[in-house]
């Protein structure tokens, strides 16, 4: 069957819409009509090929994805044609020993690694593969994914905002309530009010968090934060100083959203004895990372995370379920929804940091 994509041919370089051939889906699998997908900052370090997945083009990004199944392969028996779905990062296979204990983001199946590093020769352009961004490739009108990444959702749920859910919302939640796992009372900060820190914050007023203390070096930002439950918002330059003007003796949780070796650092010295920090942004891969090590005698923990560690099929139904209840801002998120053949503004967009979340809608 022939689709558009937006196809990455270069680094660098903007992305190509192409018409390609994407296959039935085979045993196993399931062919989604993509609805709504989310540009994420991982789309942009593949664009400027410093992702640790993308190697070799030309590719299909996107991930942060929703839509409606259009057909399925052999043996899938949780979805079928009609359904709405979001497409989760992961689909863990339930039968390795990390899915026993209960550990989904470590799956260690035979399918895990291959699907990461582009997933099954599903789609061509012109009789070449064409290899796809974590085994889904969004920036599309179709994606063939494996079964267990499908988690179904409500049909009254709007697909802009359901997509958020599979990458940005669940990273920065789940880095709060699954890493963290943060008490009622606690004290919090939360660097870098991009996507993913927006959404700590929204998780650690989730949590009962009572100081929740955003900081960035991006004012605009900083506005943002305090509408998605900052209490406190710090322009950022000496850190373990400011948070500790705020909170004597620091934090007891602090969340580094912007993959930066440097300000994971700060953040880690803006914790009080006993905190623990966590590195929820990316950092660039083989960079070392200099921390003044006294401070781990003061029971301070340094921790880091895979997707918030989430639980696909128990997580994003509770999340979808709090955004029904107006307990969790979606909506607020989105900063603007555009078409697919307006992708590469979308990527401008993104990368001049004027924006939350763009959404590419179909």
């Amino acid at each position: 069957m022939l689709m558009r994509a937006a196809v990455l041919t270069d680094f660098h370089s903007p992305m190509e819409l192409r018409e390609v051939e994407i296959d039935d889906p085979g045993a196993g699998e399931v062919r989604v009509r993509i609805k709504a997908s989310g540009v994420c900052g991982s789309d942009l370090k593949a664009i400027d090929g410093k992702s640790p997945v993308v190697s070799r083009l030309p590719f299909i990004l996107g991930h942060e994805s929703a839509g409606v199944v259009e057909s399925v392969g052999a043996g899938v028996t949780t979805v079928g044609p009609g359904d709405h779905v979001i497409i989760s990062m992961s689909g863990p296979c339930g039968r390795c020993r990390q899915c026993g204990e209960g550990r989904f983001h470590l799956c260690s199946g035979p399918a895990r690694l291959p699907a990461i590093m582009g997933g099954l020769p599903r789609i061509s352009l012109d009789g070449e593969e064409l290899r796809r961004f974590i085994g889904i490739g969004s920036f599309a009108e179709y994606a063939v994914v494996s079964e267990p990444m499908c988690v179904k959702i409500d049909e009254s749920a709007p697909f802009d905002a359901m997509c958020l859910l599979a990458c940005g919302v669940i990273t920065g939640v789940g880095a709060v309530m699954n890493v963290a796992q943060v008490p009622p009372g606690a004290t919090v900060l939360v660097v870098g009010c991009g996507g993913v820190g927006l959404n700590v914050i929204q998780g650690a007023v989730l949590a009962g968090a009572t100081t929740i203390i955003a900081a960035d070096v991006a004012e605009q930002k900083l506005k943002l934060a305090e509408r998605f439950g900052a209490t406190h918002t710090l322009l950022a330059s000496d850190l373990p100083g400011q948070v500790a003007d705020v909170v004597r003796g620091g934090a007891d949780y602090a969340f580094d959203a912007t993959g930066v070796p440097g300000v994971l650092a700060q953040a880690f010295a803006s914790t009080q004895p006993g905190g623990t920090t966590v590195m929820v942004g990316s950092p660039p891969r083989g960079r070392p990372m200099e921390l003044d090590t006294s401070l781990l005698f003061s029971s301070r923990r340094l921790m880091g995370t895979q997707g918030g560690d989430a639980a696909p099929h128990r997580d994003l139904p509770m999340l979808a379920a709090q955004y029904a209840r107006g307990r969790l801002d979606l909506n607020g998120l989105i900063s603007e929804r555009l078409p697919l053949d307006q992708i590469n503004e979308a990527v401008a967009h993104v990368r001049e940091g004027t924006v939350a979340r763009t959404v590419i809608t179909f």
